[in-house]
Parts: structure tokens; C-alpha cells; sequence
């Protein structure tokens, strides 16, 4: 290429630059006030927009084939075109992101725990452009493989064989498919949705991101856990926002049998109704089981609109009602009893009255093993 070539190249290149940059100019102080769109295109094409536009103003520039030798002309065409493709395609996904993110965006000003339709829209939203994104990225890397003349001669012969290719592409993208279509599922399904809290392998977390292969939880003490898509169709999971953000906190006290319920019960009132963290639903105090080990299982109910008010008002029920326990009623404290029934006929009165309320050592038995652990210590006379 002569001087003048390159002189006319960086000319176009620097036009199209150029221009590039007023539109992003005339963008975001003129048409961003009226257009949201607008401004979500300048910072997505901040770097695309001026790559694609040096590559067409270069392609427009080059020069004549009869200016050229053949070869040279061929191998810049060749380039060209690829990065035709390559910058387009950058171009073209940008400002699709620039137009699902007007969407997220105006889902995110309307957004609250409390919206599922928002969430399950943001979550379709995002994962159908990475969907799309794959698919056109796909695309654009076959027809640039298929500038090369040697890929279109290996295309040709696996057309002929494209039952076998088929196969094989299936057995080896197994794993990929399943995730895709895991996700699709999940995400249109309403299954899963950001912002969901979930407990996945014990781990309790809120759904942060959601893609084509893995899904990302924030478990509450800052960690991530990254479980694959396809694991939350294979197996189940729970989800605590399937159907709201509205939840119950449950603090169950084991305790004596001398636990004084009905007061307990009013004071659980007096401290539920006073909390911040209470929705005004409901709330209760009930015995709900006495254990194996004879405590008196004593369980304290209060809903509350979402999880970290849940959690909240779980932590004060259990504080207040410990220290009140241990201050004004110590005996209903949790206590272990054992009774030593001697060897006799009649049962002491309160055996009689409490049957399973102790752990008892029967009699009999305390004295049979009494007796031998005495004929150990004395030995036989005889032998001495």
C-alpha cells in the first residue's frame, strides 16, 4: 500500500471515530433527559460502538483491487471482514444489554422483597440475553471459521456425515444442554428467582446470580455458594419466598414441668407485640411435646414479613425469655431427675403420681448389683 493509502485509511478511521463520539455526546446531554435508553447505550457502547466504527470507516477506505497486488488485497480483505464480524457482533450485543438493562432497570425502581412478578422478570430478563448473547456469539465465531477456506472444505465433509456429528455433538454437549435447559426451566417455571432466600445443602442464603450453567447463593455470613443449575431440578431444595416474603419465626424452650405456662405465654405476648420485627399477624405460645428425656417442650410463634425480621425477632424472643426464666422462675430451668426406689413392694407417692415424668432405677436391680459388687469385695473365706 502506498503513503497516500494509509493517509486516507486514518482519515476514515478517524471520521468515523468522530462521529462516534458526537452520537454518544448528543446522546447523554440531549436525548437521555427524554430517552432512558440513551444513556444505557452510551455506557454499554463505551468501547464496541468506537471498534466497530474504526473497522467500517477503515473497510470503506481501503483501497481499489487494481491498487493492490492480488495477495496482499485478499489477506487485508480477509481481515477485514473478520473484524467486520467480530466488532459488529461486540456492537450488536451491546446495545441489546443497553435495552434489557431500561427493562431491569425500571423493574428495579418498582422492585421490593415483597414483588415476586419483579423478581421472576428480572430473572427471565437476564437469563433469556444470555441465552440470545450464546446463541449470537455462537454464530459469529462459525461464520468467521467459515471465512477460512479450509473450514468451508471440512464443513462440506461433515455435511455428509452429519448423523454421526449429530451424535457425537449431542454426547459431548450432554452436560451443557442439561444446564441450558435447567435453567430456562427454573427461570420460567417461577422455581427460582433472584433475590430468593433458599436453603440449598444446609447452607441458608439469598439467590444472587443466576446464569446459564451455575447459580450463585450469598449465604448471610458474606460466603458464596456456587451450586450448578442442574441440581436444583434434580433435587429438592427449599425455598422460603416461593409465595411471599411473609414468614414465621419459631423458638422452642425445653423446659421443666414446673414451668409456669400461662405466664410465660403472656409474657411472650409482651415481648412479641413490642418488637419492631413483628408484622402484626400472629403469634403464639403453646406446649407442643414433652421429649424422650422429660423436658416440657414449650414453643414460641411470631410471623414476620421477611427473613431478616424473622430472624431478628427469633434472636430477641429467645434472649428476653431465657433471662426472664432464669430471673423469675429458675426452677423451670431444663433439670435432669433421678429416683432410687428401694426394694420394695409399693412405689414412693411419687412415683406412683409422675410414672414417666424421671428416670428411675428399679429397685431390684440397684440391689441385685449391690450385692454383687459386696461378694467381689469380701471374696470367698474359704479361699483365703
Amino acid at each position: 500500500m502506498e503513503p497516500k493509502h494509509w493517509i486516507t485509511l486514518g482519515i476514515a478511521v478517524g471520521i468515523a471515530v468522530l462521529l462516534v463520539a458526537a452520537a454518544h455526546w448528543v446522546l447523554r446531554h440531549h436525548l437521555a433527559k427524554q430517552w432512558n435508553l440513551a444513556e444505557f447505550i452510551v455506557n454499554r457502547t463505551k468501547v464496541s460502538a468506537y471498534t466497530a466504527a474504526a473497522v467500517v470507516g477503515a473497510n470503506l477506505a481501503l483501497p481499489k483491487r487494481e491498487d493492490v497486488d492480488s495477495a496482499t488485497y485478499s489477506t487485508i480483505n480477509h481481515v477485514m471482514v473478520i473484524l467486520m464480524i467480530a466488532t459488529l457482533t461486540a456492537f450488536g450485543i451491546a446495545v441489546a444489554y443497553a435495552a434489557t438493562d431500561t427493562i431491569l432497570a425500571r423493574l428495579n425502581q418498582t422492585n421490593t422483597d415483597a414483588d415476586r412478578r419483579a423478581r421472576r422478570l428480572k430473572t427471565q430478563v437476564r437469563l433469556l440475553r444470555r441465552v440470545i448473547t450464546s446463541i449470537i456469539v455462537t454464530l459469529a465465531v462459525a461464520a468467521i471459521l467459515f471465512t477460512f477456506d479450509e473450514i468451508q472444505a471440512l464443513g462440506a465433509g461433515l455435511l455428509a456425515s452429519a448423523g454421526v456429528l449429530g451424535i457425537v455433538a449431542g454426547v459431548a454437549a450432554q452436560s451443557t444442554l442439561g444446564n441450558l435447559f435447567a435453567g430456562l426451566q427454573l427461570a420460567f417455571s417461577d422455581a427460582l428467582r433472584l433475590g430468593d432466600v433458599v436453603v440449598v445443602e444446609g447452607e441458608w442464603g439469598r439467590v444472587e446470580e443466576l446464569s446459564l450453567v451455575n447459580v450463585t447463593i450469598k449465604i448471610w455470613d458474606e460466603r458464596h455458594l456456587v451450586v450448578p443449575v442442574s441440581n436444583f431440578t434434580t433435587t429438592s431444595f427449599e425455598n422460603w419466598t416461593k409465595q411471599g416474603t411473609n414468614i414465621t419465626a419459631k423458638v422452642v424452650f425445653p423446659l421443666d414441668w414446673q414451668v409456669p405456662v400461662q405466664e410465660m405465654r403472656e409474657e411472650a405476648g409482651r415481648i412479641i407485640t413490642s418488637s419492631e420485627h413483628w408484622d402484626g399477624r400472629q403469634w403464639s405460645c403453646q406446649v407442643v411435646d414433652i421429649a424422650e428425656t422429660g423436658e416440657v417442650m414449650v414453643r414460641v410463634v411470631a410471623s414476620a414479613s421477611h427473613t431478616d425480621s424473622q430472624w431478628f425477632i427469633s434472636c430477641e424472643i429467645r434472649e428476653h425469655l431465657v433471662a426472664w426464666l432464669a430471673e423469675n422462675y429458675p426452677e423451670s430451668l431444663p433439670r435432669k431427675r433421678t429416683e432410687f426406689v428401694a426394694d420394695s413392694s409399693e412405689e414412693s407417692e411419687y412415683a406412683s403420681q409422675y410414672p414417666t415424668s424421671a428416670f428411675r432405677r428399679v429397685g431390684a436391680g440397684a440391689a441385685a448389683v449391690a450385692g454383687e459388687t459386696n461378694g467381689m469385695a469380701g471374696g470367698d473365706p474359704g479361699e483365703a
